[in-house]
């Protein structure tokens, strides 16, 4: 595993720096003090590190987010159908992602991200079923960004997800998205999971994809996969939510 994921890394950065190599400089227009957006959007298969949160199926998803540009702060909220609490014997077909945090930057082309987000799952009774801890999830998160390249550091400070005594489970996430036309780009994306007391739960996922802008909506055709336990990521009907999938996602922004 180890192995798998260094040679995915040295092709992740050899990608990123050489387009930065040849990049021309971006002038960005000043922005807002106070700035306000909102999103709404659908995939064939929503996909969260890898694992399906929607038993391979559709979601519906939207949010809305707040920045404000002088400090860098920002708070927001983020929702989608799910169908995993429903899976696992529980009740509850919403994710609700609450979100708040401040970036900026370090110095020229290097910038941060730190923050804390919940993931709320409204009415689920997980914490009732024996063997099973409350689905409600937080994390705290550090985010480098230089250039093009991202790493970013989650660790949960609540069990992780319904496992029992997950609690201080991490995941670690490199990606880019490298621009190949003014509309298209180039997304590369791999991540680890550790799930604390539960190794059996651990595992690597990756996604390779194309995004691209068609009358303002944002299309992302992507191959999504894992290398999870499949006896402990399965539906109850024998799917393994980790398997390698095309999966096609489009969102609007307001």
């Amino acid at each position: 595993m180890k192995n798998k994921l260094g040679s995915f890394t040295a092709v992740f950065f050899f990608a990123v720096l050489s387009h930065n190599a040849i990049a021309d400089e971006v002038v960005e227009a000043p922005k807002p003090d106070n700035e306000f957006s909102f999103n709404l959007g659908a995939t064939s298969d929503y996909r969260y590190r890898g694992i399906s949160q929607s038993n391979l199926h559709p979601a519906i998803q939207g949010g809305a987010d707040y920045t404000n540009n002088p400090t860098g702060l920002y708070a927001g909220t983020w929702l989608s159908s799910i169908k995993w609490i429903t899976d696992a014997g529980g009740s509850g077909d919403v994710e609700m992602d609450l979100y708040a945090g401040k970036r900026g930057d370090i110095v020229s082309d290097l910038s941060y991200d730190v923050g804390v987000l919940s993931y709320v799952y409204p009415g689920n009774n997980l914490g009732q079923i024996a063997g099973l801890a409350n689905a409600n999830t937080t994390e705290i998160y550090g985010q480098l960004t230089y250039k093009l390249a991202n790493i970013k550091y989650s660790r949960s400070v609540t069990n992780l997800f319904s496992i029992p005594g997950s609690k201080n489970s991490g995941y670690v996430d490199l990606w880019t998205s490298i621009p190949v036309t003014d509309a298209l780009a180039l997304g590369l994306h791999v991540g680890h999971q550790t799930v604390e007391n539960n190794s059996n739960f651990s595992y690597t996922d990756w996604k390779v994809g194309l995004s691209q802008d068609f009358f303002g909506v944002s299309f992302t055709l992507g191959v999504v996969g894992t290398d999870a336990n499949k006896l402990m990521y399965v539906t109850p009907d024998g799917k393994f939510t980790g398997k390698t999938s095309l999966v096609l996602s489009a969102a609007k922004t307001f």
